[in-house]
């Protein structure tokens, strides 16, 4: 199976500007958003939700009434009759055995969530950006070590493919059949209570193969262990980024690659075909690296330096009876009475140190004539 472009190595489509240089299609320059995604997901995910609720006469279906007071007992409601364990025991109350549950669940629900059709198409955008993307795609788990490319694109003979051993076949000449393998092998049994629920299984996914015209590509396919089937003007952000995590491996035929700028908008902001007035989303900024911009001597030239902040300082309030200064603003005179004060006290100590050392001196000399 011939590809539809030169075969390019996988590091070759990791940033924009080569993408640019590859000539693809202007979806994969969306912005990647992981939050939108992730929300768009887990909203759309619930569209096909199944209403449950519990019976209406849960918990109801006995004639319990109240003793009443004076018999020692509480008052909530008891089965009547006798000569059973059943009679006389509490009913109707959640805390019951047997009794109803607290706020017991309506099929009249709020199942389904809306979402607008701007962000819808800008998480669809976002996954496809993302599958582009070698990093995240390997990321994610797939094998495609061994791929030419990605984006995986391929001739349109794959549309008539038409047997699952010709897919297989095909699959193992672009090097992607690791990937179903992986798939396939990654097949256990759910853990937890979904096993009693037509939930017994739990796999991982393969790639997704994207067609333009079904000419038994879904009859080929479909049989594959993983492998999943979307056409291109029905794509799926539950296929495109299964449990809203981005980067799911894609195969595109060459009429799905060239017809996505028709859908989706194509280059310098050309609006799309298909969808009245759309575009492609864009990036806020064409080089996300802040700090480099400002650093710049381009930048750095226009810009008026930095001013020199007035340090200010606060005032505390002190006490004037145990900070000199303070009390010497207030009353200049303290000044004077201090260093009196700070005199008289150097005189006394001066004596007292004199006294002491010659009472010292006389004990000394007195211990000594008793031990003579």
């Amino acid at each position: 199976m011939a590809a539809a472009r030169p075969c390019v190595t996988i590091q070759c489509v990791s940033d924009d500007a080569t993408k640019k240089q590859l000539g693809l299609p202007s979806v994969f320059l969306a912005p990647i958003r992981p939050d939108i995604v992730n929300d768009v997901h887990s909203a759309i995910n619930k569209n096909k939700r199944q209403a449950y609720a519990v019976s209406a006469g849960a918990g109801h279906q006995t004639s319990a009434e109240s003793w009443g007071t004076g018999r020692a007992v509480a008052r909530i409601p008891r089965v009547p009759g006798g000569g059973t364990h059943r009679a006389g025991q509490a009913a109707f109350g959640n805390m019951c055995r047997g009794g109803r549950m607290f706020n017991p669940t309506k099929t009249w629900r709020k199942w389904h969530q809306q979402v607008n059709v701007k962000q819808r198409r800008y998480a669809v955008c976002s996954a496809l950006a993302a599958s582009a993307l070698p990093s995240l795609v390997m990321a994610r788990g797939h094998q495609i070590s061994e791929v030419p490319e990605c984006p995986c694109v391929v001739d349109d003979s794959i549309e008539s493919c038409d047997k699952a051993s010709k897919a297989v076949a095909l699959l193992g000449k672009i090097g992607a059949y690791a990937d179903v393998e992986k798939s396939k092998n990654s097949r256990q049994i759910r853990s937890g209570k979904g096993k009693m629920r037509n939930r017994r299984h739990v796999q991982r996914r393969g790639p997704l193969v994207i067609f333009a015209n079904d000419e038994g590509i879904n009859k080929a396919f479909r049989n594959l262990s993983g492998v999943e089937v979307c056409s291109v003007d029905r794509l799926n952000l539950l296929q495109l980024a299964p449990g809203g995590h981005l980067g799911r491996f894609c195969i595109f035929s060459q009429s799905a690659f060239e017809k996505l700028d028709a859908i989706y908008g194509g280059k310098n902001g050309k609006l799309s075909e298909e969808k009245k007035g759309y575009r492609v989303p864009r990036h806020q900024m064409t080089n996300s690296d802040l700090p480099r911009i400002i650093n710049s001597d381009e930048v750095q030239t226009k810009v008026r330096p930095a001013k020199a902040s007035a340090t200010k300082f606060v005032r505390l309030k002190k006490n004037p009876l145990k900070n000199l200064g303070t009390m010497i603003k207030l009353n200049p005179y303290h000044k004077k009475t201090h260093i009196k004060a700070v005199q008289a006290k150097k005189s006394k100590s001066t004596k007292a140190y004199k006294k002491t050392e010659l009472e010292k001196k006389n004990a000394k000399e007195f211990f000594k004539k008793m031990n003579a």
